[in-house]
């Protein structure tokens, strides 16, 4: 224990010990205790479901990329011989190619018009949420009846083109090499910007009213406070949404193998249909257990470059009195 002045009496008064030498108190170091209570059972269930659908089929699937098998035969060991045929195949760069100008074109066209339409959404006028019923509807078809309704829609001979008497849609949109994948992108832009829609239109309705108001006396127009609030205040939310977004395009399967089945050509045959085609369609087990892990690797790659780059893991909250 030490002394102190006290200034209002202007007698030595007793300070703690922890506010001697400094000019603030210094805050109680926290006891850190290990938990030994229920935490654990209650994160069991989630732990294992992890362990049992994504650890141990990912390392049979690593396993399987050391192996020769057709998926029906006898499993014979490989070596690095399919990694080898991996990396020596030049389709497997094509396909690295156009799975990156898929997933850095599709987050070029789904962002803006997702945060576009997530404010648009946000407001809190009745027409507004009827919009955003309308525009969450393609969410809720299944990604095969997409593709074959589109398909049907782009047909040159019986399709929109030609029942509407309109030349320039009446082209073979899916069956030229230079428009093939474009389509497909704004196909995939069309099913998922509803999604991406919905996040940004939760964190717009979490930016604080003051915000607003205060812009609002200052004299700012909207213009203004949608770049100076808005897009700051959805930090947080469009890296979440593009992390979702980028990682996503890495699993774009079963829409592009309906529209095109990867052609004309090999024009469409991004990285992880050229995985199945080559698992099933050519029967070659161990060189789409390689392709497998390549995506693997890459979706992981790119999580943890978003987060580290965006300092996304050392965010705070945006609520108001958070």
């Amino acid at each position: 224990m030490t002394t102190g002045f006290n200034a209002p009496t202007g007698f030595n008064t007793p300070v703690p010990a922890n506010m001697a030498g400094t000019g603030r108190p210094r805050r109680p170091r926290r006891e850190r205790t290990l938990s030994t209570g229920p935490s654990f059972w209650y994160a069991a269930p989630a732990l294992t479901m992890f362990v049992g659908f994504a650890i141990i089929p990912l390392l049979v699937v690593l396993g399987l990329s050391f192996t020769n098998w057709d998926g029906i035969g006898p499993i014979t060991p490989a070596g690095i011989d399919n990694w080898i045929s991996a990396f020596a195949d030049p389709q497997t760069y094509q396909s690295l190619g156009l799975t990156l100008q898929m997933m850095i074109l599709s987050w070029v066209i789904q962002t803006p018009l997702s945060i576009l339409i997530g404010v648009f959404t946000a407001g809190r006028q009745k027409y507004r949420a009827l919009y955003a019923v309308l525009f969450f509807v393609p969410l809720l078809i299944s990604s095969a009846a997409i593709a074959l309704s589109w398909r049907a829609l782009l047909d040159p001979n019986f399709g929109l083109g030609a029942s509407s008497g309109l030349p320039w849609l009446s082209k073979d949109w899916l069956g030229n090499p230079e428009t093939a994948l474009f389509v497909v992108i704004i196909i995939i832009t069309w099913q998922y910007v509803p999604f991406h829609a919905l996040l940004y239109q939760g964190g717009v309705q979490q930016i604080p009213a003051s915000m607003y108001e205060a812009a609002r006396l200052d004299g700012a127009g909207r213009v203004q406070q949608f770049f100076h609030i808005t897009l700051p205040q959805l930090r947080n939310t469009i890296i979440t949404s593009s992390t979702l977004m980028l990682v996503g395009s890495l699993a774009y399967f079963d829409i592009v193998y309906v529209l095109t089945m990867g052609g004309p050509g090999t024009a469409t045959r991004v990285l992880p249909l050229h995985m199945y085609l080559t698992g099933f369609a050519g029967q070659n087990m161990g060189v789409a257990s390689v392709l497998a892990v390549i995506l693997v690797v890459l979706g992981l790659a790119l999580s943890l470059g978003l987060t580290k780059l965006s300092g996304f893991s050392k965010m705070t909250s945006d609520l108001e009195g958070a």
